[in-house]
C-alpha cells in the first residue's frame, strides 16, 4: 500500500459526477485485498467508504449539482436493471459488464460493480483519494444537511448499512437475543442496529480485549473473549440453554486460524476459514437466524449442512444493499437515534493511509476504525 499521484478522473458517462473527497475510510473488506485473499495484480485506488462534494456534473445528472454535500453507498448500481429494481443494487446488472455472470464465485460470474474493489468488481477506482468519479449518480449519491459533521454520516456509505442488513434479514420484531461474532466496525454497527430495532439482549464476541471494551462501550453489549471461554456455551447459558435467536456473522474468512485450518486450507486449496461461522451455527437457537455479513471468497471443505438441516437455520448471506436503506438510516442519524462515530479510534491524513492499513490490519494502538482526510 501507497500514495501516489494519479491523473483526476474525468467524466466519462453523462450520469457521472466527480466528487472532492472529504472524508473516508479503510473497511475490514479493504483488508481482504491487502492481504491477497481477493486478487489485484495492476494499481487501483482503494476504499469504498467515502463522502465529499460535487465538483462538476455529466450532463444526464438531473439529482445533484455543484457543491452538493453527499455520501456514495459502496455498490455501484444503476437504478434501473431488475436486480435495482428489486432492490439489490449489488446484483446490478450494468455496472460490472465485464466480469458479471449468473453463476457467482470468485473468479467469474461476480455480481454488480464496486468502488475501489479490484477487476474483478469492474475496476472502479475508490474513494482513499481526493477526487473520484462516481457513477449512476442520479441513483447512488444522498445529500446529506451541512449540520451533519464528516464523522456523524460517512459510515452511512458500507458499515452501517451492512450491519443493518444482517438485522434486517433476521427480521427482528423486538425482545430477541442477538449475538455478534466480530467486533470489529461492522459487528459494532450490527450491534448497534439491534437495539435500534428492539432486541432484548444483545451480545459481542471476539477475541481482543480492546474491541470487546468498545462493544461494551460503543454498543452496550455484553461480551464474551473467545480466548478465555467457551463463548457458545455462555450464549447458551443466557438463553436457557436455546442459544440466541439471531447469530450474525461479522468477521468473514479472515478469522483467527489454527496451524491445523492452515494445513486444512492447503490440502483442500481454500483460503482463511469459516471459523466464525461455525460458531454463529452453534450458538443460534434451533429455528433461529444465522446473518452473514463478512466476507467469504471461495468453497469451504467440511461445512456443516447436516447441522443447519437439523436445527432449522434460516441463513442470509450478502452485500448490504445500502441503497434500499440508507434514506431510512439518515433519518435515524438526523434524529439522533443512534451515534456512529463513536468507534472511530484513528483520524489520519490521506498521506499516511500505509500505516493505517498496518495497524488495522495488524491489530495494534488499539485500532477499530480508521478515517482518513485528503
Amino acid at each position: 500500500m501507497r500514495v501516489d499521484d494519479v491523473a483526476a478522473p474525468k467524466i466519462e458517462q453523462e450520469e457521472d459526477v466527480i466528487l472532492r473527497v472529504t472524508a473516508t475510510a479503510i473497511c475490514g473488506s479493504d483488508l481482504h485485498i491487502y492481504n491477497g485473499f481477493f486478487p489485484q495484480l495492476k494499481p487501483l485506488v482503494m476504499g469504498h467508504e467515502f463522502m465529499g462534494i460535487v465538483e462538476e456534473v455529466g450532463r444526464g445528472v438531473t439529482k445533484l449539482a455543484k457543491g452538493d454535500r453527499v455520501v456514495v453507498p459502496f455498490p455501484i448500481a444503476c437504478g434501473s436493471c431488475f436486480f435495482c429494481q428489486h432492490d439489490l443494487p449489488g446484483h446490478c446488472e450494468h455496472s460490472n459488464p465485464e466480469k458479471y455472470g449468473p453463476e457467482g464465485g470468485l473468479m467469474k460470474d461476480k455480481g454488480g460493480g464496486l468502488f475501489g474493489y479490484t477487476d474483478l468488481y469492474g475496476g472502479y477506482s475508490g474513494g482513499q483519494a481526493q477526487y473520484v468519479r462516481v457513477p449512476y449518480a442520479n441513483f447512488g449519491p444522498r445529500k446529506i444537511s451541512s449540520e451533519l459533521a464528516d464523522d456523524q454520516v460517512l459510515f452511512l456509505t458500507d458499515i452501517f448499512p451492512t450491519g443493518y442488513s444482517a438485522v434486517d434479514w433476521a427480521g427482528i420484531k423486538g425482545g430477541e437475543t442477538v449475538a455478534v461474532f466480530g467486533c470489529g466496525p461492522v459487528g459494532l454497527m450490527a450491534m448497534k442496529s439491534a437495539w435500534l430495532r428492539g432486541a432484548a439482549r444483545v451480545i459481542g464476541v471476539d477475541l481482543q480485549n480492546y474491541r470487546l471494551e468498545m462493544a461494551r462501550r460503543s454498543a452496550r453489549a455484553e461480551t464474551f473473549n473467545l480466548a478465555e471461554e467457551d463463548a457458545v456455551e455462555a450464549i447458551r447459558e443466557l438463553t436457557d440453554g436455546r442459544g440466541a435467536d439471531v447469530c450474525i456473522d461479522a468477521v468473514g474468512m479472515e478469522a483467527d486460524r489454527t496451524l491445523l485450518d492452515r494445513v486444512s486450507n492447503v490440502i483442500h486449496a481454500q483460503m482463511g476459514s469459516i471459523k466464525a461461522l461455525e460458531l454463529s451455527i452453534s450458538a443460534v437457537r434451533r429455528g433461529g437466524v444465522v446473518s452473514v455479513v463478512g466476507v467469504y471468497g471461495l468453497p469451504y471443505d467440511n461445512f456443516p449442512l447436516g447441522q443447519i438441516f437439523d436445527k432449522g437455520i434460516a441463513l442470509f448471506f450478502g452485500q448490504a444493499p445500502v441503497q434500499k436503506h440508507i434514506d431510512a438510516l439518515i433519518k435515524h442519524v438526523e434524529q439522533g437515534d443512534i451515534q456512529l462515530d463513536d468507534i472511530i479510534t484513528h483520524r489520519l491524513p490521506l498521506a499516511e493511509a500505509p500505516h493505517g492499513y498496518a495497524i488495522f490490519n495488524k491489530k495494534e494502538d488499539n485500532c477499530v476504525k480508521v478515517v482518513l482526510q485528503p
